[in-house]
């Protein structure tokens, strides 16, 4: 029986993540155009390549090939009223929602999807992938791939986790710990 390969990865850089701002529909910083395919032979073998419906999901998703799929379990969590704002800009105008919001994953002040729900939407998803053998890789968003992380580590996370020789993880520590996971550099293009 062949295995379910998932590929799971942020999309490209906006001028929002740049800015420290919520997500609204933006298209990427990069010059995508000249840049589409250039990422096609990142991945060997066949694969199903999978994205959300935002504009920066389907964008760099041409990096990697024309054939995309769109699925709406992948897009971003819908922030509310928040789109488009800094956290920075909630502190002042905002303080006490902010932090309800980062601390109680049910919390939805914003009048969007909370985390939780986020995180069921993903399972979901994940629970609908284990039928489907073979290499899939999708093109989502940090939030997204953070759900998906905290589903396949619930309980035993210790266990659950591979660690590939040569592999490497950031951690970085700014009041709190935050796992980082890095970005790679194209290799050639087609």
């Amino acid at each position: 029986m062949q295995a379910t390969r998932l590929t799971l990865m942020c999309h490209a850089r906006t001028v929002a993540q740049k800015l420290a701002r919520f997500p609204t529909n933006e298209p990427l910083e990069m010059d995508w155009h000249s840049a589409q395919g250039s990422r096609c032979h990142q991945f060997k073998g066949p694969l199903r390549l999978l994205c959300g419906p935002e504009l920066r999901t389907r964008q760099t998703a041409e990096l990697f090939g024309h054939d995309v799929a769109m699925v709406a379990a992948l897009a971003e969590c819908d922030f509310g009223r928040w789109k488009g704002l800094s956290i920075d800009d909630l502190q002042t105008t905002e303080p006490e929602a902010l932090q309800v919001w980062l601390s109680d994953p049910t919390s939805a002040p914003h009048g969007g999807e909370s985390v939780a729900q986020l995180g069921e939407r993903v399972a979901a998803w994940l629970n609908s992938l284990e039928a489907t053998p073979g290499h899939v890789v999708a093109i989502t968003h940090p939030f997204v791939i953070r759900a998906a992380l905290m589903q396949v580590v619930q309980g035993a996370a210790f266990n659950q986790i591979d660690v590939e020789p040569l592999s490497a993880i950031e951690l970085r520590f700014n009041g709190r710990w935050r796992l980082r996971l890095m970005g790679t550099q194209p290799e050639g293009t087609c």
